[in-house]
């Protein structure tokens, strides 16, 4: 159960003087995702399977040896979490290599763009504790990025994909809540900041992609009533890496009103 907050939080845009915090909020953020992929995808029944096989394997091949049934085990684990970590390693570094790498330029000198950050009072002093983009896309841009994806599959609420007019919406990027300061709504208002300012813009929907591994990111994307409409693999990582790891990556969306 979420406690009561005691602290008050206030969504401003970025300046420049954000920019280092942000940086290792942004890593931090991305990278905590691999262990619970590795945990998700080791307790796969296929993996257990593997896991099972080749340790016996190298039990028999080491001559009853159940050091060698270990090892043989430890290298399908080994070489399941090094999938992961390249998968959010990859994923973080083509982001900083982009638009992380000239917020000021990719975002706030866009009117079509925002970024924003998060900000505690605590004991009289303001503290950065989240951060949340949000990239104005067209029409085409999106269907031209969604036949890109491989392994891609419409869902349920595809009609989501029809917009009126020329299709704009928003496309949501980099939210992230320092740790300690997650279940005291700091998501929530981020993500309402989000929505408010694609109709402001007149966005008709917003979207955004995450994978299967978090968990608490869909959950927020449920409460405020989005809606899965595609599923595909592409992590922009080795594909292998994708089919090993078994990490979806889904597309949620929300009409917004105008």
């Amino acid at each position: 159960m979420a406690q009561k907050s005691n602290f008050h939080f206030s969504i401003r845009e970025y300046t420049p003087s954000d920019r280092l915090v942000l940086m290792s909020f942004f890593r931090d953020g991305i990278m905590e995702h691999v262990y619970p992929a590795f945990f998700k995808t080791m307790s796969h029944p296929d993996h257990i399977g593997i896991a099972l096989s080749i340790s016996m394997a190298g039990y028999v091949l080491g001559g009853s040896s159940y050091f060698q049934a270990l090892l043989f085990g430890s290298a399908w684990a080994g070489l399941l979490y090094y999938c992961c970590h390249e998968i959010y390693e990859g994923y973080m570094m083509r982001w900083l290599c982009t638009d992380m790498a000239d917020i000021q330029t990719s975002y706030l000198e866009n009117p079509d763009n925002g970024f924003w950050v998060a900000e505690a009072d605590v004991k009289g002093r303001t503290k950065v504790v989240g951060m949340l983009a949000v990239m104005g896309k067209r029409g085409m841009e999106e269907a031209e990025r969604f036949d890109d994806l491989n392994g891609g599959v419409a869902a349920g609420g595809s009609e989501f994909f029809q917009d009126a007019g020329d299709g704009s919406h928003g496309e949501m990027f980099h939210m992230v809540v320092a740790f300690p300061w997650r279940r005291k709504n700091v998501g929530s208002l981020l993500m309402q900041k989000a929505l408010d300012f694609c109709k402001e813009q007149g966005y008709t929907r917003l979207v955004l992609d995450v994978s299967s591994p978090q968990t608490a990111a869909i959950s927020l994307c449920q409460k405020f009533g989005f809606v899965k409409t595609a599923t595909h693999s592409n992590t922009h990582a080795n594909r292998w890496f994708s089919k090993l790891a078994r990490i979806n990556v889904m597309r949620m969306e929300k009409c917004v009103s105008s």
